[in-house]
C-alpha cells in the first residue's frame, strides 16, 4: 500500500511522500497543483477526457507533501524541460491546428475529411459568423429542435433577422422550441454545433466568396450610369433571368428614395467628405428625375441647418462637370453600401420589375 494514501495513527502526522515513491502521474499532479496554486492559467481542457479524470483522481488522493518533496519533483520537471528540444502536437489533428494558415484551404480541408478531424476553434464562432441568409439551409433543412439551438446560439440581432427570413408556420414552431431548452446539456449543444460546422466542412472549396450575381451587382454599383445600361441590355439579350437577378442585387443613387431608411441619411454624410457629398447633391439635381428625388430625399432627411449649409455649398459650386458629378454620386453609393456590409444601415429589398 502506498505510504502516502494510509491513515497515519490517531495524534500522528501522516507520512508525506518522498519522490522514489511517486509514478509520473503524482508528480504532474503535484506539478500542476503548485501552478494553479500560483495563478498559472493552465489549458487543462484541451487534454483528452480521460487524462483530465487521472488528474483529477490523483489530486483527489494525495493529502500532502513536504517542501524536500516539492522541491525535488520541481527541479525533475525543469531537468525534464531543459532537455526538450523540440515538441510535436502529437496527432493530425495537433498538426493540421500548428499548420493553420501554412497550408492551402483545400489541402486542410480534404486532410481533415480523410482523418476524420474537425475544423478547428469553436463550431459556435464559425456558425455565428455566417450571414442570415447562410444560415438559412441549416434551419430549414434540420429539426425544428436543432433549429431553435442554433437560433438560441445566434446574436439575438442575426436570429431576428434569421427568423425573418423563414415561413411564418416554422418560425413560430422554431420560436416555440426555444423555450423547451432550458433542460438542454452543454454537451448535447457541443454535439450539434460540431454537426453542423461539420457540414461546412463538407461544402467543396469555392474561388469566389459571393454569388456571380453579386459579384456583378458590385461591379456595376460602382460603373457609370451608360456603362452599367449599356452592360444589363447585353446580359438581357444573353440571359434574361440573370440580368433580372443582376438588376435586383444593383444599388444606385436613384434607388436610395425606395431602399434607405430616413433615419440612416446621416450616417452617409458622416462617413465622406462634405464637399465630395455637395457635389453628388448637385450633380443630381441637375441630371433626371429619379436622381433628383434621391438628392431631394437625403435633404429632407438631415437636419435643417445641415442641409441649408450644403444648398449654399451646392450654389456655390455652378456647374458641376459630368464626369465629377458621376464621380461623387458614385462615392455616395459606395459608402452607402459599405455601411450595409458593416450592418450599420439596412437597405429594403427592391420591387421586382414589371
Amino acid at each position: 500500500m502506498d505510504t502516502h494514501r494510509e491513515l497515519a495513527p490517531l495524534g500522528a502526522t501522516p507520512a508525506a511522500p518522498q519522490p522514489s515513491s511517486l509514478d509520473r502521474r503524482r508528480k504532474a499532479a503535484i506539478i500542476v497543483r503548485l501552478l494553479v496554486n500560483e495563478g498559472a492559467e493552465i489549458p487543462l481542457s484541451e487534454l483528452p477526457d480521460e487524462l483530465q479524470a487521472e488528474l483529477a483522481q490523483e489530486m483527489g488522493a494525495m493529502r500532502y507533501v513536504d517542501r524536500d518533496t516539492l522541491r525535488a519533483v520541481i527541479d525533475e520537471f525543469a531537468d525534464e524541460l531543459e532537455r526538450v528540444g523540440l515538441a510535436f502536437p502529437g496527432g493530425m489533428a495537433g498538426a493540421l491546428d500548428a499548420l493553420e494558415g501554412h497550408l492551402s484551404a483545400p489541402t486542410a480541408a480534404r486532410l481533415r475529411r480523410e482523418a476524420g478531424v474537425r475544423q478547428s476553434g469553436d463550431p459556435w464562432a464559425r456558425l455565428g459568423a455566417l450571414s442570415p441568409k447562410e444560415l438559412l439551409p441549416f434551419v430549414t433543412g434540420e429539426s425544428i429542435e436543432v433549429a431553435a439551438v442554433l437560433l438560441s446560439k445566434l446574436e439575438t440581432s442575426k436570429a431576428a433577422a434569421l427568423l425573418g427570413l423563414l415561413p411564418g408556420a416554422r418560425a413560430r414552431r422554431i420560436t416555440y422550441a426555444v423555450s423547451l431548452t432550458a433542460a438542454i446539456t452543454p454537451e448535447a449543444v457541443d454535439r450539434i454545433g460540431l454537426a453542423l460546422a461539420a457540414q461546412l466542412d463538407a461544402r467543396p472549396p469555392r474561388a469566389f466568396p459571393d454569388e456571380p450575381v453579386q459579384r456583378v451587382g458590385a461591379i456595376l454599383d460602382s460603373s457609370a450610369a451608360a456603362t452599367r445600361d449599356d452592360v444589363l441590355e447585353g446580359l438581357e439579350e444573353t440571359d434574361r433571368a440573370f440580368a433580372e437577378r443582376v438588376r435586383q442585387a444593383i444599388f444606385t443613387f436613384a434607388d436610395i428614395p425606395g431602399r434607405l431608411e430616413p433615419r440612416d441619411a446621416g450616417k452617409i454624410l458622416r462617413e465622406m467628405e462634405q464637399p465630395i457629398f455637395a457635389r453628388a447633391l448637385a450633380a443630381a439635381e441637375a441630371s433626371d428625375e429619379g436622381l433628383r428625388d434621391a438628392a431631394a430625399f437625403l435633404l429632407d432627411n438631415i437636419s435643417s441647418r445641415l442641409a441649408d449649409t450644403l444648398r449654399e455649398e451646392m450654389a456655390g459650386l455652378g456647374e458641376v462637370s459630368a464626369q465629377e458629378g458621376e464621380e461623387a454620386i458614385t462615392e455616395v453609393v459606395g459608402v452607402i453600401r459599405r455601411l450595409e456590409r458593416a450592418g450599420e444601415i439596412r437597405l429594403a429589398t427592391p420591387p421586382p420589375r414589371e
